[in-house]
């Protein structure tokens, strides 16, 4: 009996140095996972500096976040995000809802890119994520289906915006939105991130249409909550 008790002892070792290394190396793990399905998601290659998140609450925060364009356009950098934060509403999630109760999303450079066939990377991207719903509404991440409930307050920034012409480099240009930490609350639906975009097209002073096409719709967006 005694070989037993040594290996029994050796996977209780085993196991607890496992045990270890996962609450260790916890949010590195998690880090290689949420690019891969950041990718998955939207097709865009990511690169997070730091991932943190609590072993006790559905929060994280990824730190200098940086997303990729596909090779049709161009394959440069599409945001640079220093800071995402996000934390979740744990009983929703029971549910299979998604439920964000606080998205801090700090956002310095976004590119928006047209491509030689006259595609916007901002359309194609929206376009994607919508095909990745399904019929029910509900959203699949990591292989699990969950509905989309609500963000109650999205915290935005937004310093500057690039518009970047592969056809015709002459109409490239940047443009300064220096949107501070406005408050969005009830963001629940596509017309609501529309209304969102629209705001941005709006204090970009209209810089980034090409045309009448490309213009963001106006829509029945969140109002900007009041900051106290």
């Amino acid at each position: 009996m005694k070989w037993l008790f040594k290996w029994l002892l050796r996977l209780v070792t085993l196991l607890v140095v496992i045990v270890v290394l996962v609450l260790v190396f916890r949010d590195s793990l998690l880090r290689g996972v949420v690019e891969q399905e950041i990718r998955a998601q939207t097709g865009m290659d990511a690169k997070i500096g730091k991932f943190s998140s609590s072993l006790f609450a559905p929060v994280a925060t990824l730190e200098n976040l940086k997303l990729y364009n596909t090779a049709e356009f161009g394959g440069r950098p599409f945001a640079e995000i220093p800071e995402l934060h996000v934390e979740i509403d744990p009983s929703a999630l029971t549910k299979q809802k998604l439920r964000v109760t606080l998205m801090r999303c700090r956002v310095a450079e976004l590119d928006v890119v047209k491509n030689e066939a006259g595609q916007t990377n901002i359309v194609n991207l929206f376009t994607k994520a919508s095909a990745r719903v399904t019929k029910s509404g509900g959203i699949r991440i990591t292989g699990r289906l969950v509905d989309f409930d609500t963000i109650e307050l999205l915290d935005l920034s937004l310093a500057k915006a690039r518009f970047i012409d592969m056809k015709d480099p002459r109409n490239n240009h940047e443009v300064r939105i220096d949107m501070d930490n406005q408050p969005f609350r009830e963001v629940k639906s596509q017309n609501d991130l529309n209304g969102i975009l629209t705001m941005i097209w709006l204090r970009s002073g209209g810089a980034f249409a090409m045309n009448s096409a490309e213009a963001p719709r106006a829509t029945s967006a969140p109002v900007p909550a009041k900051q106290k």
